[in-house]
């Protein structure tokens, strides 16, 4: 079986042995490590100094600590850089909520920190937590479920018929540019498929003036480890060259969209590799779900269900602790709100959502 590929130590010693997220970065590693009869425990902690990388947007409680003339920054967060992508936050057996709870504020007390937060948890770790002092943030993302499909045509069959030729005409779109679509995973990617891949990654961070989070050798530590055989490559080749791609893992039930990038820039290409490409995938591998990444209501009319997902804060200051709640529970109503909107106008055929 598929592992959650995002709490593993293959993505971890990923991300810090290519300097994608050290201490140079701004993620101070303090991990809870515990060697155990049972397994191992690892809790990711980081000691941050801003917010870059999370997904989770807490500027504004920075202007608040700063008006008060108070340091917001460090901060603790358990998290996985650069990955808003819901799921458990330790791996091994938590001892117990309380043990949690007293090694948090330990580290807290001795960082100095503001507070600590646990960014998108699955609904297994926020019951787990549930008994703890913590504030509860909502936000929504998109993701789209599989009804089992048999193939394409099948998910498009339940879409309007307004929205399943709007759908179709994408597709041809990227066909009539003559660009060649190709699909490999695991072992099969061709080693010369890397290097394309990085570069056009890069610049979807270069055409906005910035650097990209992660470099070339984060991904070559991910070919190198356990978590091989759970990547996928989807790329466009124009006359045999490598003109865009988008990069996916997976565990048993969920695809996992993450990067994508291109050279050049092709009417409705970044739907085929990052949306139609991935759904195929997994109609194929029979994947419950697929995770596509934040942001997006472009996704909402390609058949993207609106979801809520969570994050955990706790301030010291019982002052903030207090205020930061009340903004959580106010931003809920909006964030409750604007989900049922983007409900609302799903391309599903009328009925099919009820039957799910």
């Amino acid at each position: 079986m598929k592992c959650y590929p995002f709490m593993e130590s293959a993505f971890f010693d990923a991300l810090q042995r290519s300097g994608g997220a050290d201490e140079s970065q701004g993620w101070r590693a303090l991990h809870w490590q515990e060697p155990r009869s049972d397994g191992d425990f690892f809790m990711p902690i980081y000691r941050r100094n801003q917010s870059w990388g999370e997904y989770v947007f807490d500027q504004g409680w920075e202007q608040g600590y700063r008006r008060a003339g108070l340091p917001y920054f460090p901060k603790l967060v358990t998290s996985v850089p650069f990955t808003p992508v819901p799921g458990p936050r330790w791996r091994g057996t938590l001892e117990s909520p309380e043990a949690l709870w007293r090694h948090v504020s330990e580290s807290v007390a001795e960082q100095q920190a503001s507070g600590w937060h646990l960014l998108f948890p699955d609904n297994s770790t926020r019951e787990a937590l549930a008994e703890l002092p913590l504030v509860s943030r909502q936000a929504c993302h998109f993701r789209w479920n599989n009804r089992d499909y048999t193939d394409f045509e099948g998910f498009l069959a339940l879409l309007t018929s307004r929205k399943r030729k709007a759908i179709r005409k994408e597709r041809l779109a990227v066909a009539a540019h003559g660009l060649d679509i190709r699909r490999a995973s695991g072992a099969d990617i061709p080693a010369d498929w890397w290097p394309a891949f990085y570069h056009c990654y890069a610049m979807t961070y270069f055409k906005r003036g910035q650097k990209p989070y992660l470099r070339p050798e984060f991904f070559a530590h991910l070919v190198n480890s356990v978590l091989r055989e759970q990547l996928t490559i989807v790329a466009a080749f124009s006359a045999d060259q490598m003109i865009g791609a988008a990069f996916y893992l997976s565990d048993s039930e969920t695809l996992y969209g993450r990067y994508w990038g291109c050279t050049a820039e092709y009417d409705a290409l970044h739907f085929e590799l990052c949306y139609y490409q991935g759904i195929e995938l997994c109609i194929e591998k029979k994947l419950q779900r697929f995770d596509p990444g934040v942001q997006g209501e472009h996704k909402i009319f390609r058949g993207f269900e609106p979801e809520i997902t969570w994050s955990l804060h706790w301030l010291a200051d019982p002052r903030f602790h207090q205020a930061i709640g009340q903004f959580c529970q106010d931003e809920a109503r909006s964030v409750q709100a604007y989900q049922q909107d983007a409900r609302s106008i799903l391309p599903y055929r009328e009925g099919v959502l009820e039957k799910s």
